[in-house]
């Protein structure tokens, strides 16, 4: 005689392992249709090409003196007031590199603040003046760029390297020989830190005052022999005693 409930259950514990393999498949399935997309998506992304941002193009241009690739840059629309990462303007950028055809272009431009400084305050004629870059100095003062910029200015910042050619232009412009920075440190000073014996006669032939003082009560000689300068010492003190023999 045939044992029915033993049958029947035999028949539902078949269904309910059918309907679980089933579920299980279906499961599978969909796991393996989301590893194939996220695999395609991934290959997407690695197969396309990494593009630089127009701006990191134009700062990279700007290094490289590379003219042309500003010029369409600019024609597209982009900004030459534009800073880097660095919060440094393409035109101070230009003057800190040397690059000249760069800074021509710039200052062609009719947008280009030619004062714009970077966020330590300085601007491209200091720049050039540090640099030693005359060609940008004159670029610069061709564009009637300031000369005497209150505080550090670009006399100090040509005195500091001893770059004469553009210590002798910025005072053929008005420089004012004893500007004086925000501590009171004059073109002089700088020029005898340094050591730059030919600066330190340029600026007395022009004028400079060797007795002045900056705020904490040092002159130029007190600079030079701070920072061991013996031939600028050797310089000024000579000039004191001719000052006090008159």
């Amino acid at each position: 005689m045939t044992n029915y409930s033993t049958s029947t259950a035999a028949l539902q514990e078949t269904s309910a392992a059918q309907t679980a393999l089933g579920s299980a498949r279906r499961s599978a399935s969909r796991l393996a249709l989301a590893a194939t997309l996220v695999c395609a998506a991934l290959s997407s992304l690695v197969a396309a090409p990494v593009q630089a941002a127009p701006i990191d193009s134009l700062i990279k241009s700007v290094k490289f003196d590379d003219v042309d690739g500003v010029n369409k840059l600019l024609a597209k629309g982009m900004d030459p007031n534009s800073v880097d990462n660095q919060g440094i303007p393409l035109l101070v950028l230009a003057a800190r590199e040397k690059s000249d055809k760069v800074g021509a272009a710039l200052l062609a431009n009719p947008k280009t603040n030619i004062e714009i400084e970077d966020k330590a305050g300085e601007n491209a004629m200091m720049m050039a003046a540090l640099a030693g870059d005359l060609n940008f100095v004159n670029l610069l003062i061709a564009k009637d760029a300031e000369v005497n910029k209150k505080g550090w200015a670009p006399l100090h910042y040509a005195a500091a390297n001893g770059h004469d050619d553009i210590v002798k232009v910025l005072l053929d412009h008005s420089a004012y020989v004893d500007a004086g920075s925000p501590n009171g440190t004059t073109p002089l000073m700088m020029a005898a830190r340094g050591g730059h014996v030919s600066t330190v006669k340029l600026l007395l032939d022009n004028g400079a005052d060797l007795t002045v003082k900056n705020q904490i009560g040092l002159t130029a000689l007190d600079f030079a022999k701070t920072y061991k300068e013996p031939d600028v010492v050797e310089g000024l003190t000579a000039r004191l005693q001719q000052m006090q023999q008159k």
